[in-house]
């Protein structure tokens, strides 16, 4: 297999665009990520973009096929990827798979959502398809519910308190406070969280990611060809999926998601690596529980440790491990389909160095964890600087 780098990185603001349609959206992040990339339609040889619902959220259906047409890229094939909430970080990986294999020399990666079109109950329906629709979704269960059940399970298990999840949502709307891409960029408190709306206990409106639109892409070419388009080309060192139940009901454990385990320990021996070698990780926080849980599942903290690590800083910008520093989901919003590839662009931009304010200090290694529904599909992904 060929090694894989990204040259070539763009995004849209993130956030409720109500002037803006998805295919505006795509394609003002798939021009910037070519334009950054300094290469041309004509040079590439195919089109992945992950998008979760845009028939129920947009009524278009066939989306690859518009997003070719509209960016001017026909008669390349082009394949919309669907993997839930991962499935921009499904469209990643098919992406890399395709370049590594040989079967393509490069390509445009991109993920979307139009989210604030519809009802907010239209949105809440088109998302529960991503869990058990008949046992889970027809019975009520959404998926601040069932991520509420998680977190109360945790509470129970290991002590994890109200107030270390809100810890979770300070930091990262601290971080998108830095972002200009990010849907918030105002600072809160705990304070703010604990006494903010209650969704489903112990969950409150700030412990959620918001509904967002917004896109994101990326180009792909062989490493050894990326000096040709940038200076500065990201190396996808490793790429891992794994998949769980679709039911929370099924699971061997409500306190952890197996498919991230099993993902991150095909990742780090297919990197040769371990969570020291990582400097900066943008992990799948569609609730501040989640973030606690994907720390503990990939092994940055122990099993129970990681809400206390996050309220004692040791997950902030520059400290034991740079987590989140877009904003993740809660800050710098959740497109669905988008956000796999959006946390891609932010390593790439840490790697390189020029995330700004929210840089992380000689960062070279990073990680992408991406979650489909409520654990039923995890995507991975670790990026060098070359």
């Amino acid at each position: 297999m060929r090694k894989v780098a990204i040259v070539g990185v763009g995004m849209s603001k993130f956030g409720e665009e109500w002037n803006r349609g998805f295919r505006d959206l795509i394609i003002e992040a798939g021009v910037r990520a070519l334009e950054d990339a300094n290469i041309s339609g004509a040079d590439l040889d195919g089109l992945f973009c992950g998008t979760m619902a845009p028939g129920n959220l947009v009524g278009q259906e066939h989306t690859a096929a518009l997003i070719a047409d509209f960016m001017g890229l026909n008669p390349i094939p082009a394949t919309r990827v669907e993997a839930a909430c991962a499935s921009g970080g499904l469209a990643l990986r098919t992406g890399y798979m395709a370049i590594a294999s040989g079967m393509h020399d490069a390509v445009v990666v991109g993920g979307v959502e139009k989210m604030t079109d519809v009802s907010g109950g239209l949105v809440s329906e088109a998302l529960g398809g991503a869990g058990d629709q008949e046992w889970e979704l027809f019975q009520g269960a959404t998926f601040p519910a069932i991520y509420a059940m998680m977190a109360r399970r945790h509470m129970m298990e290991f002590g994890t308190t109200e107030e270390q999840m809100a810890a979770v949502a300070v930091k990262n709307h601290l971080n998108a406070s830095k972002n200009k891409y990010a849907h918030f960029q105002n600072e809160i408190t705990i304070d703010q969280v604990m006494k903010s709306k209650m969704v489903a206990s112990p969950l409150k409106v700030f412990d959620c990611s918001p509904v967002s639109d917004g896109a994101a892409a990326v180009v792909l070419v062989p490493l050894e060809n990326a000096k040709k388009y940038s200076k500065d080309p990201i190396e996808i060192v490793a790429s891992a999926q794994a998949s769980d139940t679709l039911a929370l009901h099924d699971r061997q454990s409500l306190t952890s998601i197996h498919a991230t385990q099993e993902a991150t320990r095909k990742l780090f021996s297919l990197a040769n690596m371990t969570t020291k070698d990582i400097d900066v990780v943008e992990v799948h926080d569609c609730f501040t529980i989640a973030e606690i849980m994907a720390l503990e599942d990939i092994g940055f903290f122990k099993k129970g440790e990681g809400g206390g690590a996050t309220a004692e800083g040791r997950t902030a910008l520059n400290a034991e491990i740079s987590v989140n520093t877009s904003g993740g989901l809660k800050g710098c919003g959740h497109p669905v389909g988008a956000t796999g590839v959006k946390q891609a662009v932010e390593i790439a931009w840490q790697l390189r160095g020029v995330a700004g304010a929210r840089q992380v200090k000689d960062a070279e290694i990073g990680m992408t964890h991406n979650v489909g529904g409520s654990g039923a599909t995890c995507v991975m992904h670790i990026l060098k600087r070359v």
